[in-house]
């Protein structure tokens, strides 16, 4: 059983994070301009987020694929950072790339996150962080639907639902 439920999340994500070793050229953005930073010392992070928001949030983690409160969500509204609550995604963004994470075709406003190049797990990504906070979200790829052509898939514990 151990190693089935480590085949589905390897499958899951490879999925999510596409077959291209050098996706992150072409889903570079505008770096922030965001005045308004957040920071915090790592202790004052453990206080405010629970473990798991903290391993993904401030160490960079990933939450195990379709297990996510917001992967197959559908209510009307915004999603904004869980650590500082800055408004990223919209709802009528979101889209099911069937690869167990929350997916959104564009951010509320490209000043809202930053791009940066991630060279982890043997793979080429491009990472997106919060510009308020600098918490990790997830990774942004270059095979989204129209009119972007861009899959953020972002773990659902890095955001909280608005309506």
């Amino acid at each position: 059983m151990r190693n089935l439920i480590l085949l589905v999340i390897a499958f899951s994500f490879i999925a999510c994070n596409g077959n291209s070793q050098n996706n992150s050229t072409s889903t570079q953005k505008p770096k922030s301009t965001m005045s308004d930073k957040v920071v915090k010392t790592e202790e004052e992070w453990k206080k405010i987020l629970n473990p798991e928001q903290y391993q993904v949030l401030r160490e960079k983690g990933t939450e195990m694929p379709f297990s996510g409160k917001y992967y197959l969500h559908k209510e009307k509204g915004i999603y904004v950072c869980a650590a500082c609550g800055a408004e990223l995604f919209r709802s009528d963004t979101k889209f099911d790339a069937g690869c167990g994470w929350p997916s959104f075709s564009d951010v509320v406003d490209s000043t809202k996150v930053v791009y940066t190049k991630d060279t982890s797990h043997g793979m080429v990504r491009t990472e997106i962080t919060c510009a308020k906070c600098g918490g990790h979200l997830g990774h942004v790829f270059d095979d989204g639907p129209a009119p972007t052509g861009l899959r953020y898939c972002i773990n659902s514990v890095s955001i909280d639902f608005k309506k």
